[in-house]
């Protein structure tokens, strides 16, 4: 399959305008055909405009008819066989594998949202009936369900090309709630951003369905994609990226005459804390598979583990000793845009200039195009006394902070902003000392793991990937896993609407069988 590089807007291609610019090679720096070119500001009010005009029909369509379409995604990116493969392995850097892995992922989510949809939970329909004898005031008829929130605006995340893009978690829950999905592609990777939205728009027409349902929109700088948060008609707004891009998008959308949500997933280090005698029992061991998750993908994900907290013992000279060992052997790795390593290359010199800062290992040298992980240590009192020494280093570099005793430790974790993931390593004789740390730590995170690392995101209906600003806009909601659908929901109650009037989730004749609560009474109960 050759792919086009137009603009996909109501179903059909557009060529965009500008000084047209090529995908880089993240491997060797070479330029990709074939070349693209931004859209146009009437482009994109274009593409909102139709996303507005398509939103009553989408929304109003049946469970069953959002389903087929989110299965026929799925569907459609399978079919694009080795080609997407063979692309993004080019413009990412990543590996066959983790390209392979992330496509499954990337349909597996889509699936599970058709399920979702199809279930119709995610409505949320109660009826409270009429009881027009009640005294001393009757009650109303009174019916609640939730419905989609308007057109949604995505933007594709660098560092998952396939999972956080396109057709990602942010647009299958978007369009399994019912919303328009307008996608602003990622400029390192516009190649795979057309494969793949070229299959969702094939879909959208085989399901019949509004060619305002979805567009895709390229742009190599920022403007269109700030043009398009301001549009009016957008209402609401999914970001993957870094935290002044995603408080740049925040910032446009509350200053918006009728300001919009911006669900933006930003920064995180992610702390890993090792508790004593985890540390004592299995410091080395521990030690290794942290370099495993602090590497994998060259440290490029959100969840990678930027920091480590232990109290100074022999336990935890055995963990930095093997994961010195470790992490000595490991080849630098290509990262996903020059952009990217650069900002690395300028997290990792601050660091190694800063004279509280020691370096504990780093892992073979690389090519100009590529990030060698390191690993450096600092003590409780200076990393108190510099926030900069806990601001995130995007790719495979991390900081063990040696704290004097237990009581530094926590310190530490009550200084620390919002994340996304904490991790504690312990046995079961820590459990007392962890039961204490747990009430701070989900205060701080979306997410607490025992015995592993963030990184690997299951995708399924307890996951929680979110967390308090910065790593997050908003810690009250996960941009994976089923609950992503709730973000672009809201509740609207009909009192005493007559049953003509009724959406369709809370007539008495319920066509599409939904789970519905009934005066207090749990659905089927």
């Amino acid at each position: 399959m050759t792919f086009s590089s137009d603009n996909l807007i109501g179903g059909a291609r557009v060529p965009g305008s500008g000084t047209p610019w090529r995908a880089v090679e993240a491997a060797t720096g070479a330029s990709l055909e074939p070349a693209f070119a931004s859209a146009t500001v009437g482009q994109a009010e274009h593409a909102c405009a139709l996303a507005a005009d398509a939103f009553d029909a989408y929304r109003a369509t049946p469970p069953s008819a959002r389903a087929a379409l989110l299965e026929a995604i799925a569907d459609a990116i399978l079919e694009l066989g080795d080609e997407l493969v063979t692309r993004c392995m080019a413009e990412t850097g990543l590996p066959r594998p983790r390209i392979e892995g992330e496509r499954g992922r990337t349909v597996g989510q889509l699936r599970m949202f058709a399920a979702v949809v199809r279930s119709g939970a995610f409505l949320g329909a109660r009826i409270d009936t009429a009881q027009p004898e009640r005294t001393p005031l009757p009650r109303p008829d009174l019916r609640l369900c939730r419905i989609a929130v308007g057109p949604v605006l995505v933007f594709g995340a660098s560092n998952f090309p396939l999972a956080f893009s396109v057709a990602g978690g942010d647009t299958a829950s978007a369009l399994a709630a019912g919303c328009p999905v307008i996608v602003k592609a990622h400029p390192a990777h516009p190649g795979t951003s057309a494969l793949v939205g070229d299959a969702v728009r094939r879909a959208v027409t085989a399901c019949g369905l509004p060619d305002g349902v979805f567009a895709l929109l390229f742009e190599e700088g920022i403007a269109i994609g700030q043009h398009l948060a301001a549009d009016p008609r957008v209402a609401a707004i999914g970001f993957t990226g870094s935290r002044r891009a995603g408080t740049a998008l925040m910032r446009i959308a509350a200053a918006r005459p009728i300001p919009i949500p911006v669900f933006a997933e930003m920064s995180s280090i992610n702390p890993v804390i090792l508790m004593p005698a985890a540390l004592a029992a299995r410091g080395a061991e521990i030690g290794r598979a942290f370099v495993a998750s602090l590497t994998l993908g060259a440290g490029q994900f959100c969840t990678s583990p930027g920091l480590v907290l232990g109290v100074e013992s022999p336990g935890l000279a055995a963990f930095e000793a093997a994961a010195a060992d470790t992490l000595s052997g490991v080849a630098a790795a290509a990262m996903l845009t020059p952009g990217i390593h650069r900002a690395y290359r300028e997290g990792v010199a601050a660091l190694e200039s800063n004279p509280a800062v020691a370096r504990v290992a780093q892992g073979q040298p690389g090519t100009a195009q590529q990030g060698r992980p390191i690993l450096f240590a600092t003590t409780g009192a200076a990393f108190r006394a510099d926030h900069r020494l806990a601001e995130e280093v995007f790719g495979a570099a991390s900081l063990v902070v040696r704290c004097r005793d237990a009581a530094e430790l926590r310190t530490v974790l009550e200084g620390l902003e919002g994340q996304l993931t904490a991790s504690l390593h312990l046995d079961e004789t820590d459990h007392a000392a962890a039961r204490g740390l747990v009430p701070l730590l989900d205060r701080k995170v979306g997410r607490i793991l025992v015995n592993g690392f963030g990184t690997g995101v299951e995708v399924g209906h307890a996951m929680v990937h979110g967390g308090p600003f910065p790593a997050t806009s908003d810690g009250r909601t996960t941009s994976v896993g089923s609950l992503g659908i709730d973000r672009f929901l809201r509740p609207v109650c009909y009192q005493d609407v007559p049953e003509a009037l009724l959406p369709a989730a809370l007539t008495d004749a319920n066509p599409w069988r939904l789970p519905r609560s009934v005066d207090g009474a749990a659905p089927g109960a």
